[in-house]
């Protein structure tokens, strides 16, 4: 496994992506503009009070990051960055793509040929018994199941798929155990296959971690299955997520009268492929297809990297006024702001990082960004 970071460095990235309001991509934009995270971390500051925090940004300790990396190698664990040959290929090119991972296990299984599966943690003896049967047949098809380790139609993937390789994405630490009742089949995933977060150990899930978990499982997977979800459900987040990434999206159709065929219907509706059988995804995702396509790193679109903003750029405050003033509730594109603003982008860029460690913007799908104070 070629490393790209040494110990210290994956501590400084630990502590850099941990800080407040520095998000995926903010930490991209942060690193490539200062060579580093240790650089970025010395910038944060008064980059924060260019943008208009009123107080000192909250920097994570340095003494709290290596206790997050202590914590993961004792338990057997490592992080790996973005950008070193461990890292899942298809995660990598989404936008927000997390600067590192935890993971422990079989490291060959996270740039395998992934399918993500997903549904109801209510499902039904019928939905537990087509999952099962789904991916044990694509583990047999050469395809690595994804799936997120939960109750119901999570827990069926990963009990099929364990014999020829499952990925288990975690919406906490890898060394916290949930549900409960999946402690065993937690263990025999860190075993044979592998538990991923981008969590730090001993992190517990809270909702909103759990649509950030969900997005992981997309962007590892060339496509996504949803086998049973209601019309209001997470397993919905991960089939729109997958859409957005540009992933195959797969539903199983259900009863009209089942409340939990509602959601997977609703998608078929909306462009989603009918499956019946892993048959259907095969077919439509081959993975000999798929590892040419790995080899020639040429799926999707990768994440772009921003300008060249290397060295300090000084923004007069008329400057800023612009920007702010062409700011608002609804989103605009980043390229429609430097157009309309008749700044050059490295003026307006160096702006939105400034607005966003100040916490004043928030990012939408795609490029787009609103003001939020």
């Amino acid at each position: 496994m070629t490393e790209l970071l040494d110990d210290q460095q994956r501590i400084d990235w630990l502590q850099l992506y941990k800080s407040e309001n520095v998000g995926p991509a903010t930490f991209r934009r942060l690193v490539n503009r200062f060579g580093g995270a240790s650089a970025a971390l010395q910038a944060l500051p008064e980059l924060s009070r260019r943008g208009g925090l009123r107080r000192a940004i909250r920097i994570y300790p340095k003494d709290a990051a290596a206790r997050d990396y202590e914590a993961a190698v004792n338990y057997g664990a490592r992080f790996i960055a973005l950008g070193e040959a461990a890292y899942p290929p298809f995660l990598r090119h989404i936008p927000d793509a997390p600067p590192l991972i935890c993971a422990k296990g079989r490291f060959e299984l996270l740039t395998s040929i992934c399918i993500g599966i997903v549904g109801a943690r209510n499902a039904s003896a019928v939905g537990r018994k087509f999952t099962r049967q789904l991916a044990a047949e694509l583990g047999k098809a050469e395809f690595t199941v994804v799936s997120g380790l939960a109750r119901g139609i999570d827990t069926a993937a990963h009990e099929a798929a364990l014999e020829n390789g499952t990925i288990a994405v975690l919406a906490g630490g890898i060394d916290v155990i949930y549900p409960p009742e999946n402690a065993e089949l937690h263990e025999a995933v860190a075993n044979q296959g592998v538990v991923l977060s981008e969590m730090t150990p001993g992190t517990r899930p809270k909702a909103e971690y759990f649509p950030r978990r969900n997005r992981i499982i997309s962007g590892c997977s060339l496509g996504v299955v949803v086998v049973e979800a209601a019309l209001r459900s997470g397993s919905l987040i991960t089939a729109r997520m997958a859409g957005e990434q540009g992933r195959e999206v797969f539903a199983v159709p259900g009863s009209p009268m089942d409340p939990r065929a509602a959601g997977t219907n609703k998608l078929i509706k909306d462009g989603a492929t009918l499956i019946t059988g892993a048959r259907d995804v095969v077919d439509a995702v081959n993975p000999l297809t798929a590892r040419d396509m790995i080899l020639r790193q040429d799926f999707g679109q990768p994440a772009a990297d921003p300008p060249d903003l290397s060295g300090d750029i000084d923004i007069a405050q008329t400057d800023r006024r612009r920007i702010l003033a062409l700011l608002g509730p609804s989103p605009v594109d980043v390229d429609d702001l430097i157009r309309e603003s008749g700044l050059s982008a490295q003026i307006v860029i160096t702006a939105i990082l400034e607005l966003d460690l100040a916490g004043r913007i928030e990012w939408q799908s795609g490029s787009k960004i609103c003001l939020i104070d």
